[in-house]
């Protein structure tokens, strides 16, 4: 997974653990892409259509793209399969020491097969609902794929439990590490500014919700909270940053309900741009029902904006009642609570900011570290 022009917001944390890799290691990236049947009601519900070609390029990676055929729901079963045929030969010519994947099913499996089949070291790094959210043969698989790896990365210490408790992986094999930020670009900025310069009413009440426009993020009860929240207070504004399958459902939503002068919705945006709309923000809000360890508030809190989130998966090991309010997931009248709180309380947003230090770098060092002691045991292994 990673950033696209149809959908820049995907997989950006991958692209930033990449980058600062290459820094450190020669990586080569390969993105895969499962390439759907151009049939009515054939269309997969829960990614953006589109494929980049071969020519396709990101900023301080070196890239590979392919892809491989599927049929939404119907070729589940065999997309690991079919994914490791189309990545084997690429891999076989790029030589490495080591693979490294992310999502374990079917990215990581597809991986895992032809990591195997050329007599090389696997680890694979667990994002979230690739944990959390598994069910029938998706929840066989992962299971599957977990006992096979040499080491599994989390980005929350809830993220390695689940995998230790629910799906039976070796303690000694399951490393955290959690995500860090773009420092140069999630920073305080001033407020009056930012609003300024996304045209932005220096009096309203803005709320920010940044990431993919699906149903488990909670966008149908963000909707509903906010409706409650205009209703009550017509300076209150929300913004919706990303882009996804529902984003026509959602801008149908707001007509419905009208609220078009009190909703925006600027599209998936580059880092820099989010970074702005969180500066103009005065609450930014993620209502999920699952999360790994999300990034949009590490980032919000490094921009000294307080954060009103679910308390699912690695959340609750980054809010506290110094930046931000936890809620229980799929609740609206909670969530608008919440909501109303954090926008009249009084944040100490310089030392919320202050308290953000960790940076990608930090966290490709210690994906390193991880990978060169798989790499170290794999050879002790040969040595016996």
């Amino acid at each position: 997974m990673l950033p696209t022009p149809f959908d820049p917001a995907r997989g950006r944390y991958i692209h930033e653990i990449a980058r600062s890799l290459s820094r450190q290691t020669q990586v080569r990236v390969f993105l895969a892409q499962m390439r759907y049947p151009r049939v009515p009601g054939l269309a997969p519900r829960s990614v953006l259509p589109g494929r980049v070609g071969a020519d396709y390029r990101l900023p301080g990676i070196e890239l590979e793209t392919f892809s491989y055929p599927a049929i939404p729901g119907l070729s589940r079963a065999l997309n690991g399969f079919v994914g490791s045929r189309a990545l084997t030969p690429r891999l076989r010519q790029f030589a490495p020491d080591l693979v490294l994947a992310y999502w374990i099913y079917p990215d990581g499996y597809a991986a895992l097969r032809s990591a195997r089949a050329l007599g090389l070291p696997c680890v694979i790094g667990a994002l979230g609902s690739d944990i959390h959210v598994r069910s029938g043969f998706n929840r066989l698989m992962t299971r599957h794929t977990i006992a096979g790896v040499d080491a599994l990365v989390t980005v929350s210490e809830a993220m390695r439990q689940t995998a230790i408790t629910d799906f039976g992986a070796a303690p000694d094999k399951v490393h955290t590490i959690i995500n860090g930020y773009n420092t140069a670009v999630f920073h305080p900025r001033p407020q009056s500014v930012m609003r300024a310069r996304l045209a932005i009413a220096s009096d309203a009440r803005l709320i920010v919700y940044v990431g993919r426009f699906v149903e488990a993020k909670g966008m149908r009860e963000l909707l509903a909270a906010f409706q409650l929240l205009s209703a009550a207070d017509p300076r209150v504004r929300l913004a919706l940053v990303g882009a996804g399958v529902m984003r026509q459902e959602l801008i149908d939503l707001v007509r419905a309900a009208n609220l078009s002068d009190h909703v925006v919705m600027p599209g998936g945006l580059m880092p820099e741009q989010v970074a702005e709309w969180i500066g103009a923000a005065d609450v930014l809000t993620l209502p999920s029902w699952s999360e790994g360890y999300p990034n949009v508030v590490v980032e919000a809190i490094a921009c000294g904006c307080p954060v009103v989130a679910t308390d699912v998966g690695g959340t609750r090991e980054i809010v506290n009642a110094t930046n931000g309010i936890l809620i229980r997931p799929r609740d609206p009248l909670a969530l608008r609570a919440a909501l109303e709180t954090a926008l009249a309380s009084r944040w100490d947003r310089a030392a919320m900011a202050a308290s953000m230090q960790r940076t990608w770098d930090d966290v490709a060092t210690e994906t390193l570290g991880v990978c060169e002691r798989v790499l170290s045991a794999a050879a002790r292994r040969r040595m016996t």
